[in-house]
């Protein structure tokens, strides 16, 4: 009884933005085209979600089921879904916060108290002790003054396993995935942190260290980015702060899809790939992905924001129908494979073209 109700906490899922209230509403396919292709838009850019797309750090009305999946990720194992490689060096003629480490706190910790002043505070309470609250999660880091984890009060019960850094701990304040690269002087570039409790068939463990091309060569159709991979992490680095979106298909609204299923789970009730014409449930599933570089520290940080919307919703919009089942259409074989639709196409495209 005790592992069944395990395994119903781990397949519980996420509501969609049709059923929830004013979250943002992306549809990253308005040309009808499945492309795989940077699309970076500058950040803060008008996308008809009002505030939102000034947001890094997105948090609405389903942020406790969020918060949920990340602690039982955690729970599960947590260097399943947190690693970091290369990533607390210090950062050679930097001033305080001198390591790689403390820039990206500082910057997460700035974006939230200004983004959401109703729910982030952050005050210094000595020269060198700075206190951090979150009023969802009703716990308060507190940080030395390189923004190091030092001690956690929380109103509620503790987090289990214990925060391993400010970088886990700040990451279970929010609704997204976030993950670092890092550049060398020498030109080289590696994944230095990443951590992934909403991973959409991709793990932390595999890909932590890698360099952007590897990182990404599963990907079918990304030759020709890769050609230009050490180009790309430069633009990501030294430009603008950007987003840009990456969309698929699921059967079910799980915001965890790790290659490797907890508890024995069978792969087939795990994958959320197995489209059922006679019970049909098909989700597109959303990643806004917000790309922020720091250059003074040669890295850059993403955050990834997962949302789900229904495709029976997106059924009775004739256009964005028209418009999903052409993208679905223009995909080659290999990426009907790589996004797990090569068995389900026809029958999905026979689903969304019925009345």
């Amino acid at each position: 009884m005790v592992m069944q109700a395990l395994v119903d906490t781990f397949l519980q899922e996420a509501k969609t933005v049709e059923a929830s209230n004013g979250l943002p509403c992306y549809f990253p396919l308005e040309n009808g085209r499945y492309e795989v292709k940077p699309g970076l838009i500058s950040f803060g850019s008008d996308l008809g979600q009002g505030e939102a797309d000034k947001q890094v750090f997105q948090i609405d009305e389903n942020f406790a089921h969020y918060r949920n999946v990340k602690l039982l990720a955690r729970a599960e194992r947590l260097s399943k879904y947190y690693q970091t490689y290369n990533y607390d060096d210090t950062v050679p003629g930097k001033l305080t916060p001198s390591t790689l480490a403390s820039g990206i706190a500082h910057l997460i910790i700035a974006r939230l108290t200004q983004e959401h002043p109703q729910n982030f505070h952050c005050k210094w309470l000595t020269t060198d002790k700075v206190a951090f609250h979150c009023k969802l999660t009703r716990e308060t880091l507190y940080l030395d003054a390189n923004l190091q984890l030092q001690k956690v009060e929380t109103q509620g019960e503790p987090v289990f396993p214990p925060y391993a850094s400010t970088f886990d701990a700040l990451a279970a304040q929010i609704q997204e995935d976030l993950t670092v690269v890092c550049r060398g002087n020498d030109g080289s570039n590696w994944l230095g942190a990443v951590h992934l409790c909403y991973p959409n068939h991709w793990s932390a463990e595999e890909k932590i260290g890698q360099d952007f091309a590897s990182i990404h060569a599963p990907v079918a159709g990304i030759e020709k980015i890769n050609r230009r991979a050490s180009a790309m992490v430069n633009t990501m680095i030294t430009r603008e702060p950007m987003v840009r979106f990456a969309w698929g298909l699921s059967t079910d609204t799980r915001l965890n899809h790790h290659p490797d299923p907890p508890l024995n789970i069978p792969t087939y009730q795990w994958q959320g790939r197995h489209f059922n014409p006679d019970n049909p449930r098909l989700f597109l599933r959303i990643e806004r992905q917000v790309i922020w570089g720091l250059p003074e520290y040669n890295a850059v940080l993403f955050t990834i924001r997962t949302y789900f919307r229904d495709c029976h919703e997106v059924k009775k919009d004739t256009n964005l129908c028209r418009k999903l089942s052409s993208a679905i259409l223009s995909m080659t074989q290999e990426s009907l494979i790589y996004k797990g639709l090569a068995e389900s196409r026809d029958s999905i495209l026979t689903w969304l073209g019925e009345v």
